[in-house]
């Protein structure tokens, strides 16, 4: 056994998660199997570890600890002009994706510290600076090689391999070799992997956690689904006013990691079997569960018309919570007449000047409640019996060409953006399995949410259903959580 004193190093450490992975301890996550060790943490006294376990990672990971810093604006121009090559991270407090990117960030500096200088700022306390390097949110990673920026801007849900990409273009290619050769695969064990950190995946995991049942969510975004780019929830149970739907998923999953649900959000699924019950997670972390929930959502569909793609993000958009501010006092047009584009529209008439509804039916699809707000919206007019066909840039406006459906005549609009809202798509792009399916491509369930595979469940938008909603996935995770726990305590 190896006894050391760390008082002093627990002062200098601030997150939890760090302290955990000082002595690999945690690594790959949490299980029973660790217990032995948990008085390694007990601050102020001598700690008593396995020699090998300290030996191993305590010099790599004591070297991360004091190797990144926290610094302020005052001392920026001499942390860049000092070192060569470093990497800032824009943080705030109470955020979600500046979590999510914590672990990645310090694992990243264990590799790559030697070359790259990783430090971490505080935003909201350095409001100058940020507005000079024109950050606008958290987190935000910026790089800099010989005093000047260089790399993309990563922001939001920041992706490993995307870090990874910018880091190793600082660097000589035989460097970056062998760093990338330095990289050791990692095995995570756990009871249950929920696919997808949306409202059935968040509901699964809250009842399972609570159940003491291992539990881990994985998410290539993060966690929330839709509802998190949802403007504002009227139906939910329990609010009394509507609620933001950012808000209203992040109290879902501040609720699942209070039960105890570990989460792996804004990362990348390299490969998923169902047979095996493993996921391959950003291309070096193999996760194996007992059982498996499949709540992945679904997707807004395409229309796969002429430049739909080439100007996605570039005048269309499928996003109104996030895009519809672009158009304060602008005319937009939005193809579809079911109830997101019709509550969307909404939504969008706070900014926009004009609206023009292209729907291919010569009524609208949506519930009663919102045709009636739509219909007396003075800012909305809709076209019945249209389709698009295509999608044009004239100049600074975007040009939409529509078919009229009874006569074939085709005319265009001159508009200043377009949002799609045409239904939505599940998301089983990574899913190769046989799994039962109906015609859409949702799958199939029954009543315990169970699929045609052994062990694995689904629950939420992706499956097989007449409504869906936020209750409805809710309640689908629910079933599938209720019944998994039972059959494995």
């Amino acid at each position: 056994m190896l006894k050391v004193n760390l008082t002093s190093f627990f002062k200098t450490a601030t997150h939890t998660w760090r302290l955990f992975n000082m002595l690999g301890c945690l690594q790959g996550g949490f299980s029973k199997k660790h217990l032995p060790y948990w008085h390694c943490f007990i601050p102020g006294k001598a700690f008593d570890c396995k020699a090998s376990i300290i030996e191993k990672n305590l010099n790599t990971t004591i070297k991360s600890v004091f190797h990144m810093i926290e610094i302020n604006q005052d001392v920026f121009d001499k942390e860049v002009e000092s070192n060569e090559l470093l990497v800032l991270d824009f943080y705030s407090t109470e955020c979600p994706p500046c979590e999510a990117l914590a672990p990645k960030f310090d694992a990243l500096d264990a590799l790559y510290g030697q070359d790259i200088r990783f430090v971490k700022m505080f935003r909201q306390g350095n409001r100058d600076l940020a507005e000079k390097l024109g950050v606008r949110s958290s987190p935000t990673l910026l790089f800099f090689k010989n005093g000047k920026q260089v790399g993309d801007v990563l922001t939001g849900g920041i992706r490993r391999s995307d870090i990874m990409r910018n880091l190793d273009a600082l660097l000589p290619e035989a460097r970056v070799e062998q760093i990338h050769a330095s990289i050791r695969p990692i095995d995570t064990e756990t009871e249950v992997l929920v696919l997808g950190a949306g409202p059935g995946g968040l509901a699964a995991a809250i009842y399972l956690a609570q159940a003491k049942v291992d539990t881990l969510l994985v998410d290539p975004l993060l966690p929330g689904g839709q509802v998190s780019t949802t403007h504002q929830v009227s139906n939910y149970p329990g609010f009394i006013d509507p609620q933001p739907g950012y808000m209203l998923a992040h109290n879902m999953a501040e609720q699942a990691k209070v039960a105890g649900a570990r989460m792996k959000v804004a990362v990348e699924i390299s490969n998923i079997d169902l047979k095996k019950k493993e996921v391959l997670i950003d291309g070096h972390e193999t996760i194996r569960a007992k059982k498996i929930l499949i709540s992945t959502g679904a997707s807004p569909r395409y229309l796969n018309v002429e430049g739909e793609k080439e100007y996605y993000g570039k005048g269309i958009s499928y996003c109104a919570t996030c895009d519809a501010k672009y158009f304060h006092d602008k005319e937009v047009v939005i193809i579809g007449g079911g109830n997101t584009a019709v509550e969307e529209s909404e939504f969008i008439s706070k900014f926009a000047s004009k609206i023009t509804m292209v729907q291919q039916f010569p009524y609208l699809t949506a519930n009663r409640s919102a045709q009636e707000k739509a219909m007396a919206d003075p800012k909305i007019n809709i076209l019945f019996s249209h389709e698009p066909r295509g999608f044009y840039r004239r100049g600074e406006k975007m040009a939409v060409k529509v078919e009229n459906l009874e006569t074939n005549e085709m005319k265009e609009l001159q508009t200043d953006g377009v949002f799609v809202f045409v239904g939505m798509k599940p998301n089983l792009e990574l899913i190769n399995d046989p799994l039962e399916k109906d015609q859409w491509g949702y799958l199939k369930v029954d009543h315990e949410m169970r699929t045609s595979m052994p062990d694995v469940f689904a629950a939420g938008d992706v499956i097989s259903k007449q409504i869906r909603q936020i209750t409805t996935a809710v309640s689908d995770g629910t079933i599938a959580s209720i019944v998994i726990a039972r059959e494995l305590h």
